[in-house]
């Protein structure tokens, strides 16, 4: 499998680099980046033979099967058009798009082409999530209540490298994107009641900083989550499962019980890298020919769910 990757050198372009690295069969044949000295320093770097600062440019080689989005939210819901309507399967980083309307032009245009298209829900990938989310499937787990907390201290604009950005993520369409897709998923229902409050906006970033949002699915699960780019201290988003049988603690690639005994993940997946494993995913699902976990037509209703939190942010 011949993949680029678009904004391949920044915080999460590396890591699909990384991740395709890992996997069997694939590897990066063409980056895409905005300066043209620095995507050609890092593709002689990481040894990948095409580099451009032109998506169109990858897209039009006979030698690119697939690409990978790792852009600024603003772009995905475009390009992720533009490498369909160009024959190329494609999975963006989420959010699929910043506005329901450009989501919902995405999932037009992959099924009039047929193509594989998937947006990065990681967290559908993340070994201490799929734990929880066999359990669910065997029954063995109901969440009563999911509590999560997604916090950075980003007073500046930079990514999670320290490095300075040329565009603006978003608490709700950016950060709270994973939270409500894993809900819903871990839930297996749409929420059916939203509410969502946000504080003051940053007079330069043009963002709010604090956010709180909470979702009720018909079965009476609840998340109540709670984000800030105010919080000085450990950043990163951490999952608390409330459950009939139990509780439990996501970190990232992680899981502990409610008194923090770490938990064997070991069986669960061929590997504990959850961008390496939605990473195999995409992959599969294109030479397989099926539809992938989190396609387009998936994550759309996390987009919708999104689409109501922000109407009662503006209410």
């Amino acid at each position: 499998m011949r993949i680029c990757i678009a904004g391949a050198s920044g915080a999460f372009g590396m890591k699909h680099m990384d991740a395709i690295a890992a996997i069997e069969g694939a590897e990066v044949v063409s980056v895409v980046g905005t300066k043209i000295d620095a995507i050609k320093a890092f593709a002689q770097e990481r040894g990948v033979p095409h580099y451009t600062t032109d998506l169109a440019e990858s897209l039009a080689r006979d030698d690119v099967d697939a690409v990978i989005l790792a852009t600024p939210t603003q772009m995905h819901a475009a390009q992720t058009i533009q490498c369909l309507e160009a024959g190329k399967h494609v999975m963006s980083e989420i959010p699929m798009a910043d506005n329901i309307e450009d989501a919902r032009k995405v999932v037009e245009v992959q099924k009039k082409t047929g193509l594989v298209a998937m947006a990065g829900h990681t967290r559908r990938f993340n070994p201490s999530h799929q734990w929880i989310h066999n359990k669910i499937m065997a029954g063995e787990l109901t969440v009563q209540q999911m509590d999560v907390q997604t916090y950075f201290f980003r007073r500046s604009n930079k990514n999670a490298l320290g490095q300075a950005r040329s565009w603006t993520d978003h608490l709700l369409w950016h950060h709270a994107c994973h939270t409500v897709d894993l809900f819903q998923y871990q839930t297996g229902e749409t929420a059916s009641k939203v509410q969502a409050l946000q504080g003051p906006i940053h007079p330069e970033l043009g963002i709010a900083m604090d956010m709180s949002i909470g979702m009720k699915v018909p079965n009476g699960a609840i998340c109540t989550l709670s984000l800030s780019f105010n919080n000085d201290g450990p950043f990163g988003t951490f999952f608390r499962y409330i459950c009939d049988n139990g509780t439990y603690i996501a970190r990232y690639d992680d899981l502990f019980d409610g008194s923090e005994n770490k938990i064997d993940l070991s069986g669960v997946a061929v590997s504990n890298n959850g961008i390496e494993l939605q990473d195999r995913e995409f992959i599969a699902a294109i030479q397989e020919g099926r539809a992938p976990n989190a396609c387009v037509t998936q994550a759309i209703e996390a987009m919708e769910t999104l689409h109501r939190l922000e109407q009662c942010l503006e209410a």
